[in-house]
């Protein structure tokens, strides 16, 4: 038997006690939000919607639970002294007088509730908070009869001491459960009673929540009355901590047109902040140019803001991106004039590059950054953007970036190394060219800034950097730099489609990639961009054509599996692979003709129109082919052979003349009723 050894407890030293003591409460408090979580909890995304209605009952509860535990950490407190001062006397004399622990837990709660009545407001809050409890349940949701009268005698009470209630911890999160599920009207009360008192809600930890809470459920009117009042201290706000967010959330989504406008025009200069109509329906450059003093004074201004609000680690602001488009808009004016103060911006903002890519406004700034550096300058952008290059690349505005870059730097190797080596990877790549923005700095690598994927505003958007850039440091021709990534491009961005041949995962197959209408699209352009490197022209173009032949030319076309009858869209795909580059549809004429000087393809063109038609013919399918979307694909292999003189263009027109009478019985087949035209 193993016998039991009593053990004595040992009183620890008062230091060690009093640290343990802390630790316990440092477990219990709340760890204050870091940045990165403050935005996340304030930013809720580009539109009012559900989704961002959800995020704010997050963090409602979230704040509930952490605001929990503040009220009763002075009771913890308490009992945890008690719980070390009976540890310390356990092995000593019992004192009979002595209240037991119960009992003294029992007076330090009727004194903490005593305190918390004796505060200001103290009697209004308790009642309140009780109402609230039945307020905010959710398991059950109460009905809404029952929501609406509590609501009415939660205002009843808070009507009068608002203003002290918002600035409490625990009050605060009471009046937002009662802004949340109040009427416009009740809304609009509430408005109305913080009247004055907007800043010193946006700079308070706890005020800060209720103002968000109003924007985002307050009326139109309501978010004008904030507004205006704000209205003179966006730039003091921006260098607050607290201050900032309420800032950047009034601005993404809270705000009109011209209301933005209205906030920009403060980052000029006092005079802009107090008179609202001083530069309204005027650019900053109109205004700059008005003068050599209002210049000096707003770019002044400009930079001072921008710089406090980098260094507090607010760089991925957007209305900080929109004050930065206007210094920069300033600066591009002249660069001879101001290049002191674009070396200057750079340098401020050169590890911070990826913080401005996510926005249109932060895009402009880094490509026009991009344009005016010089080699030196853009090898530290691109160091810095190196690391955030995938999301660099899928983003709706950063692709620009990386497009800017691809037309503006003469160090192709550099750019290669950094970027296309990074991403044109059998692991990102079919993804890639499936989203309709990362495709594009790919398709800019095959086809240039060509109007088919590029719309007018971006061409104008990229034509201006390049301009700039030729103007500082750019030297190399624009089409030669192009063609230096293009050749150490391909190779990646073939094998990095052949990895899905035969591929394991069902889901990221190349029968799934051409199922994809953008991918197939890229896939085409990619086999259809002419080279110089030779592993494409010998090895990589024929093996990526002989995975789409084997696919479509080969199998039961009127099997529903069949991918022309499973992905429509493939017929073009093929169309384009018959006619390639020595063919090309004459609109006038209404018919395809033979383009002059026209570069071959090894494997397209009518090299695989007649491969296509030995296939069809071969396998004794023609007429399969010619019932449905594969008469398309018919005819175009027949106008090719027959413009090409291929030999075998006699074989398959005396084939269509067999099946002749069946092809005029499909009278709903538009690509049989060309065949029949054509024969």
């Amino acid at each position: 038997m193993v016998s039991k050894t009593k053990t004595v407890k040992r009183a620890a030293p008062k230091e060690l006690a009093k640290s343990h003591k802390k630790a316990k409460i440092a477990e219990k408090l709340p760890s204050p939000p870091t940045e990165s979580e403050s935005e996340d909890l304030e930013s809720s995304g580009n539109d009012i919607s559900d989704s961002s209605e959800d995020e704010l009952d997050e963090m409602d509860k979230d704040s509930e639970d952490s605001e929990d535990e503040l009220d009763n950490l002075d009771e913890e407190d308490d009992i945890e002294e008690e719980e070390d001062d009976d540890d310390d006397n356990e092995d000593g004399p019992v004192d009979p007088n002595k209240k037991s622990s119960k009992e003294q837990h029992a007076e330090q709660r009727k004194l903490l509730a005593e305190r918390k009545l004796q505060r200001k407001s103290g009697n209004e809050v308790q009642q309140i908070k009780s109402l609230w409890e039945r307020l905010r349940v959710n398991k059950p949701t109460p009905p809404k009869e029952v929501r609406d009268k509590l609501c009415n005698e939660i205002w009843e009470l808070s009507k009068d001491v608002i203003l002290d209630l918002v600035m409490k911890h625990d009050a605060s999160r009471v009046v937002q459960t009662l802004v949340k599920y109040s009427s416009k009207e009740r809304r609009d009360a509430v408005v109305n009673a913080l009247k004055g008192n907007y800043y010193t809600l946006a700079t308070s930890s706890y005020g800060k929540y209720l103002l968000v809470k109003l924007l985002h459920y307050g009326s139109k009117e309501a978010r004008a009355v904030i507004v205006n009042e704000l209205h003179g201290k966006l730039r003091k706000l921006m260098r607050h901590k607290e201050g900032a967010y309420v800032v950047e959330d009034l601005f993404v989504l809270y705000s009109s047109a011209e209301q933005r406008q209205q906030m920009i025009r403060e980052f000029w200069g006092a005079e802009y902040a107090v008179f609202k109509e001083s530069g309204k329906g005027k650019t900053v450059l109109e205004v700059t140019k008005e003068s050599t003093e209002k210049k000096q004074l707003i770019t002044s201004n400009l930079i001072g803001t921008i710089k406090a609000s980098v260094e507090k680690g607010s760089t991925g602001f957007q209305i900080l991106h929109a004050a930065m488009r206007e210094y920069v808009s300033i600066l591009e004016d002249d660069i001879e004039v101001n290049d002191s103060a674009i070396r200057d911006f750079i340098d401020l903002l050169n590890e911070q590059f990826a913080e401005l890519v996510h926005t249109q406004e932060g895009a402009d700034v880094a490509s026009t950054l991009i344009a005016l550096a010089n080699a030196k300058e853009r090898k530290l952008i691109i160091r810095s953007l190196k690391s955030h290059t995938n999301e660099l690349i899928k983003n709706e505005y950063g692709n620009l970036v990386l497009i800017t870059l691809f037309s503006t730097v003469d160090d192709t190797v550099l750019l290669h190394k950094s970027f296309s080596a990074e991403i044109f990877t059998p692991e990102l790549l079919p993804e890639l060219i499936k989203d309709k923005f990362s495709r594009r700095p790919l398709l800019y690598l095959l086809k240039g800034l060509d109007g088919k994927y590029f719309n007018p505003l971006v061409q104008k958007q990229i034509k201006k950097y390049v301009e700039l850039a030729y103007k500082k440091t750019s030297k190399k021709p624009q089409e030669q730099r192009r063609a230096e990534l293009q050749v150490k491009a391909l190779p990646l961005l073939y094998t990095g489609v052949l990895s899905t041949v035969n591929h394991e995962n069902p889901d990221k197959t190349i029968e799934k990639l051409l199922s994809v209408n953008i991918a197939a699209q890229f896939v085409t352009e990619l086999i259809l961009t002419n080279t110089e490197s030779e592993e494409v022209n010998t090895k990589l173009r024929g093996e990526l054509v002989d995975a789409i032949f084997d696919r479509t030319a080969q199998g039961d076309i009127l099997e529903d599996f069949h991918l022309v009858n499973k992905v429509p869209f493939i017929s073009r795909t093929l169309k384009a692979l018959i006619q390639a580059n020595e063919f090309k549809f004459n609109n006038e004429s209404k018919k395809l003709e033979s383009v002059k000087e026209a570069v071959k393809i090894p494997g397209i063109g009518a090299e695989f129109a007649s491969r296509f038609a030995t296939e069809v013919l071969d396998s004794g399918k023609l007429l399969d082919w010619t019932t449905g979307q594969g008469a398309f694909v018919i005819v175009s292999v027949f106008e090719v052979l027959q413009i090409s003189k291929d030999s075998k263009f006699k074989d398959l027109s005396k084939e269509l003349k067999k099946i002749k009478k069946d092809l005029s019985k499909n009278k709903d087949n538009k690509g049989a009723q060309l065949l029949l035209a054509l024969l």
